[in-house]
């Protein structure tokens, strides 16, 4: 009797590490709606905290401002369509293969507010 509590022990406690690791490294999208939830009464602000959270600009130009090791994001919204956005967002590997673009595992709403971000830089742009 020991024995199977012993290993029933050691599945679970199994079941969990490997629940945890595939909800760190490849979580589901429900996933992240779930845990990741961005405010979206002024999304345009929660974008520019995302985009500075996320540190985009280490990579991309943003608004005049930022680096050109990646594409210059100034104009983004004009050039691409916002579900092509959410694409490069959501699995930037996927939408561009070979990209070096870290997937940041980002929720619907986070996505949602960092283009309300580009799209309103875009605008003061013009």
């Amino acid at each position: 009797m020991k024995i199977q509590r012993k290993a029933l022990l050691a599945v679970i406690l199994l079941l969990i590490v490997a629940l945890s690791v595939w909800l760190t490294f490849s979580p589901p999208r429900w996933w992240l709606n779930m845990t990741k939830q961005a405010d979206l009464t002024n999304p345009i602000a929660t974008g520019e905290q995302l985009v500075v959270r996320y540190d985009c600009r280490r990579c991309h130009r943003i608004d005049g401002t930022g680096a050109l090791l990646a594409g210059n994001l100034q104009g983004v919204t004009n050039r691409l369509s916002v579900e092509e956005i959410t694409y490069l967002l959501t699995n930037p590997a996927a939408a561009r293969p070979g990209t070096s673009k870290q997937n940041r595992h980002l929720s619907d709403t986070e996505i949602e507010a960092i283009i309300a971000y580009l799209k309103s830089a875009d605008q003061l742009a013009n």
